[in-house]
């Protein structure tokens, strides 16, 4: 069964794409070990997908200019996949915003594919799965890959690990706004794009590109980065002004990542990141069976009274853990 949904991914099915996305997303032990199968399979399979993160306050029209320039993207021919990622209900953990409601001129283009997925308790902005989805889409053969996250925050930087190109996405404001946003984000971001420059808020919005390119210089260079980069342009999603511009701003510099090898660098070494984060993963794993939740308590209740370290309480619960199996691919 396996086989046959690998096949049907790489015939650029999009029932099938959209199955095993929730294959991958689910938890359940016997789900999580068919979705390893699968991007097994599915590895070597020589696609490769332009990635874009794309990150924004409140309130800045991600969802505007996403299906904007997506159906500007479509328009070319490319085949433009968005993995939203939306909060999470509290109720059922499913995605409380739902992107294709959002963007339904882009839901209906041939060329397009929106997945929103649930962010549940997992920190970055992005869902725990979210690496796997865009892998998936890579190989049911989509040129650009949109990742949307749900918003910024502190963790937030977790995007770039999986992306490209990183894109920033902010309204016209003030400092007050320069000051809100960590500099952490902006220190990943590869282009900083000021959104609604458009009617009154043209001006605002030319000056807080300005602001932001002036913020920019101040940053240590990056030794990925051509001249000039990262920078900060404006665009009016609702007016659909300014999107080619952003298009031409990715094309230079992933064009200038690939002819200096920073390109391949960078894939391989976010793979190498997302090994040892699939490690860890499926090491607190191990703490999660009713033996080790039990172990635990009985080891806190002993270093609350005094009788161990918490050190040597770790240390001993670590050495009781059963060996890593099967199970771990519950994580």
């Amino acid at each position: 069964m396996t086989t046959e949904l690998a096949q049907a991914i790489l015939k650029a099915d999009r029932r099938a794409l959209a199955r095993a996305i929730t294959l991958v997303e689910s938890t359940r032990a016997d789900h999580r070990a068919r979705a390893a199968e699968l991007l097994d399979e599915l590895a070597g399979h020589g696609r490769e997908a332009l990635r874009i993160g794309l990150s924004g306050t409140p309130g800045v029209g991600k969802s505007t200019f996403i299906e904007a320039f997506g159906m500007m993207l479509c328009e070319k021919g490319l085949k433009v996949a968005v993995l939203a990622v939306d909060p999470s209900s509290a109720r059922t953990g499913g995605s409380i915003l739902g992107d294709k409601t959002r963007m339904e001129r882009l839901a209906r283009h041939p060329n397009a594919f929106i997945r929103p997925s649930p962010s549940q308790t997992h920190l970055g902005g992005v869902a725990r799965r979210t690496r796997e989805a865009v892998a998936l889409c890579e190989a049911a053969g989509f040129d650009v890959v949109l990742v949307e996250t749900v918003g910024v925050g502190q963790s937030e930087t977790v995007v770039a690990e999986l992306s490209d190109v990183f894109l920033l996405l902010l309204a016209p404001a003030g400092g007050d706004e320069l000051q809100g946003v960590k500099r952490g984000i902006m220190e990943v971001a590869d282009l900083i794009v000021v959104n609604k420059a458009d009617g009154e808020l043209k001006a605002a919005a030319q000056r807080t590109r300005a602001d932001y390119a002036g913020a920019l210089r101040l940053l240590r260079p990056r030794a990925a980065d051509p001249p000039g980069f990262p920078k900060a342009i404006t665009v009016s999603a609702l007016e659909e002004k300014g999107l080619d511009s952003v298009w031409e701003e990715i094309g230079a510099l992933v064009d200038w990542r690939r002819e200096q090898g920073h390109w391949a660098k960078r894939r391989a070494a976010q793979a190498r990141h997302w090994f040892a984060e699939e490690v860890r993963r499926a090491l607190l794993s191990r703490l999660e069976t009713p033996d080790a939740r039990a172990r635990m308590a009985e080891l806190a209740e002993a270093v609350a009274r005094g009788e161990t370290s918490a050190g040597a309480a770790a240390q001993a619960l670590l050495a009781g853990l059963e060996p890593l199996d099967g199970r771990a691919g519950s994580a």
